[in-house]
């Protein structure tokens, strides 16, 4: 039986490879032409140690302590010159792509579809045999670059991929390159390319209540991590608290309401920071978390929003006093 493993380097670049059971992770790697940093393959150098952040695998007996020590190991540590899958997993490497002789990969595919969702907000979706191949963790974006020049912009996926179509929430800024494009020229078949998956920010496995905040189009990958787990389900409460500026910018309601519907512990609300707001909750996400979501600091917050809001609510949960187990944010700024 074959397992997805996602190899996640310090450089932010991230490669699926497929690995039988039967062998280790570094020969799987190997074998599809990435080559983790090793000096042995018997478990006594430690060049190959990395970092298993989800999956469950085997370890065997067959390396030293000086390679690998038992509390290391307890931690999560593994040689992946001995690191047998037993599930998909996901191991970060504590080396470049670059050194590793791979790269991002690259996609062509065409524009299925361009929503308005809002004057903030466009939904982008694209579509094509090459996406089928395509592998991301939820909360992962890619570099997409804009018809009709040589630039891109990063964007993170809404959607898990789906008969080879992903899509993404896109800041509607006045003048912007990607922008521009797309409410004035795209049309369905229009081809695109991107270039990815990237990024640190993407769904651990859930071992804990999860506090969930969402700015603007900050949304779009906590729809994607959505998505994954009413597929996998989850024994831990979930809360998503999402917050915008102006009524116009809340956008996909429906579709969190659909996943508090499949989703048993998932719950959201939304606020919106314009005082003149005629929306019932008012204020910045910091003023609508409330104790219970802290839980004590047994919780990982997920945060993806603008700096300021990125800067305030770290502020807000220092200020209580709280140290979170796990605190994974992600800042975004709209380029002109």
């Amino acid at each position: 039986m074959s397992h997805k493993i996602a190899l996640n380097f310090e450089d932010g670049v991230t490669r699926f490879i497929d690995a039988d059971a039967s062998e280790t992770v570094a020969d799987a790697a190997y074998r599809q032409g990435i080559n983790i940093p090793l000096d042995c393959r018997d478990g006594a150098c430690g060049t190959c140690k990395c970092f298993a952040e989800a999956g469950r695998y085997e370890l065997g007996e067959d390396y030293v302590e000086d390679a690998l020590s038992e509390e290391e190991a307890e931690q999560g540590y593994v040689l992946t010159c001995q690191m047998r899958a037993q599930s998909d997993c996901v191991v970060r490497v504590p080396a470049s792509s670059e050194l590793c002789k791979t790269q991002q990969a690259s996609f062509s595919a065409a524009i299925s579809a361009v929503r308005q969702l809002s004057d903030s907000t466009i939904a982008l979706s694209i579509k094509g045999e090459s996406l089928a191949k395509l592998s991301f963790l939820p909360g992962q974006y890619v570099n997409l670059q804009v018809p009709g020049s040589e630039q891109t912009r990063a964007y993170s996926f809404s959607t898990l991929q789906k008969d080879g179509e992903v899509s993404f929430l896109i800041r509607n800024v006045p003048g912007g390159l990607m922008s521009s494009f797309l409410t004035g020229l795209a049309k369905a078949g229009d081809s695109m390319t991107l270039a990815g998956p990237l990024g640190s920010f993407y769904l651990r496995e859930i071992k804990r209540p999860l506090l969930l905040l969402a700015g603007g189009t900050g949304l779009a990958p906590f729809t994607a991590m959505l998505e994954k787990i009413a597929e996998q389900g989850s024994a831990h409460p979930l809360h998503l608290i999402y917050g915008v500026t102006n009524d116009f910018d809340l956008v996909e309601m429906d579709r969190l309401e659909a996943f508090a519907a499949r989703i048993p512990n998932f719950s959201f609300s939304a606020c919106v920071a314009n005082p003149d707001s005629s929306y019932p909750h008012k204020g910045y996400v910091t003023q609508h978390i409330e104790p219970k979501h802290l839980n004590d600091g047994e919780v990982d917050v997920y945060l993806c929003g603008p700096p300021p809001m990125v800067e305030a609510v770290s502020h807000y949960i220092r200020e209580q006093g709280i140290q979170p187990a796990n605190f994974y944010y992600e800042k975004f700024a709209a380029s002109a």
